[in-house]
């Protein structure tokens, strides 16, 4: 019987989905799964639903719901974080402050002030999840995380978790399905290499019956009814690039440093009819409307009168498919976030790198993809600098490194001084303090241990010690 653990499992959403993938094989129906949440509420409503859909389906599954992280991890096979540290008030300052400054995000959780602030304060959580894996989870136990900013808080648990653990997201089979549509072909048609850092994955290789359809993408999607409206810098970008991007419109539009400087432009390259496409604070304006919906939905659900994820309904997302590739030895292929350690030789060694790779019995294996175009290698390679000393800071408490980092992001060079980078991260500092206790003289020391790879593992000390105020 495989336990399984899911932190932030309050995602009512996307915690049943995941659940639900995971009873569609077979040998996975007696899982229990640990379901932990700092929202009371929130924990109670997915776990009603939860047991609801196992009990409708007359399954041997059970789940156990609590708020105490560490009784969670308890002898756990997989741990699942899905997590969002500070909730929607942590967000808000993430995207609200940087707009006083003219750095207009639209998601602000992968890069820019609002990425670089979302990771100092989720890599000490994750690297408290990673210390009671060690401690208390069973023997090899992994962390599979689909909690943003994926590239920087999987490199930090790479440099001081001290456990496996690999990171997962969808934008890969997004952008499968975009250029699917645009060629009017099925997805099972279309064959693909994609390759790069998560959010900014490239699609470097697109065939269709051993055809090369990259240079018909361009026109393909301009021609599309749908696409050519609401995807114009991902459009942009391919024209210039010859390259196709894997995520939204609206992420990749605040990544770069040309389409959102001016704010009298933005519309050019926006579709505000949907958060995903560019709208100023999209997806923290969809996220408070599906609070309140998911609450209306809640008893409807419960109630049996709207439909829900029926069994064998599997999504998309890698994770089930990586569990059963591990624990069965059933191949499985996708894109993950793992260490580049060679695997695209010129980006940075060590940073977070999202390629193919497979799994099965014998674990997760990364395939060699060689260097990326050079243009896709520049604009990744901006982002991995900001990662990096992103990454520094959240785990040693600098401040001034936090600022540099910022400093040195795409879109906030475009359209700050180094004053007002300095001003907007000290407010931000204030208002993000209660998620951020390494900055505010409740920090850990850390123990170095050098690696073979010439890497510094750091691990806290004394283990432990610290709690950070999201889970007390």
């Amino acid at each position: 019987m495989l336990k399984i653990a899911v932190i932030g499992a309050g995602s009512i959403g996307f915690t049943r989905k995941l659940m639900m993938d995971l009873l569609a094989v077979p040998e996975f129906q007696d899982t229990e799964f640990r379901f932990m949440d700092i929202d009371a509420d929130n924990l109670r409503m997915v776990t009603n639903l939860c047991r609801k859909m196992i009990a409708d389906n007359n399954l041997p599954a059970r789940v156990i719901d609590t708020m105490n992280q560490r009784e969670a991890i308890v002898g756990a096979n997989y741990v699942m974080c899905v997590a969002r540290v500070g909730r929607l008030e942590a967000f808000q300052h993430d995207v609200e402050i940087p707009l006083k400054f003219n750095v207009d995000q639209c998601v602000g959780d992968t890069l820019g002030p609002g990425g670089v602030f979302y990771a100092l304060r989720t890599i000490p959580v994750l690297l408290d999840i990673a210390r009671d894996m060690r401690e208390v989870g069973a023997a090899d136990c992994m962390l599979i995380n689909y909690a943003n900013p994926m590239a920087m808080n999987m490199w930090a648990v790479r440099r001081a978790g001290g456990v496996k653990a690999v990171g997962l997201c969808h934008g890969v089979q997004g952008g499968h399905k975009n250029i699917a549509d645009a060629l009017g072909l099925p997805k099972s048609d279309v064959d693909f290499i994609c390759a790069g850092i998560n959010h900014q994955t490239w699609y470097i290789q697109v065939t269709h019956q051993g055809k090369d359809m990259l240079p018909f993408l361009v026109e393909a999607f301009e021609k599309h009814p749908t696409l050519s409206i609401r995807e114009k810098v991902r459009i942009d970008v391919m024209k210039r690039f010859g390259y196709y991007s894997t995520e939204s419109n609206g992420h990749l539009s605040e990544y770069l440093p040309w389409y959102r400087k001016r704010r009298e432009e933005i519309p050019n390259w926006i579709y505000d009819k949907d958060w995903i496409c560019g709208p100023t604070a999209g997806y923290l304006n969809e996220c408070r409307k599906r609070n309140d919906e998911y609450r209306d939905l809640y008893p409807k659900w419960m109630a049996g009168e709207l439909e829900y994820i029926h069994l064998g309904a599997r999504s998309e997302e890698h994770a089930s498919f990586i569990i059963e590739a591990l624990e069965t030895g059933r191949p499985y292929r996708g894109h993950f976030n793992i260490g580049n350690y060679g695997f695209i030789p010129n980006l940075p060694h060590g940073c977070t790198i999202e390629i193919p790779c497979y799994a099965d019995a014998n674990g997760i294996h990364p395939a060699w993809v060689g260097s990326l175009p050079m243009q896709c290698a520049a604009t990744c390679r901006a982002s991995v600098s900001v990662q990096e000393m992103a990454v520094e800071a959240a785990l040693t408490g600098n401040r001034d490194l936090a600022k540099l980092a910022v400093l040195h992001d795409p879109l906030t060079a475009a359209v700050c001084t180094t004053k007002e980078v300095w001003a907007m991260c000290d407010e931000m500092f204030d208002a993000l303090a209660p998620w951020l206790p390494q900055f505010n003289g409740e920090g850990r020391t850390w123990k170095e241990i050098p690696q073979p790879d010439g890497a510094t593992l750091r691990f806290p000390r004394p283990a432990g010690s610290f709690v950070p105020p999201t889970l007390r």
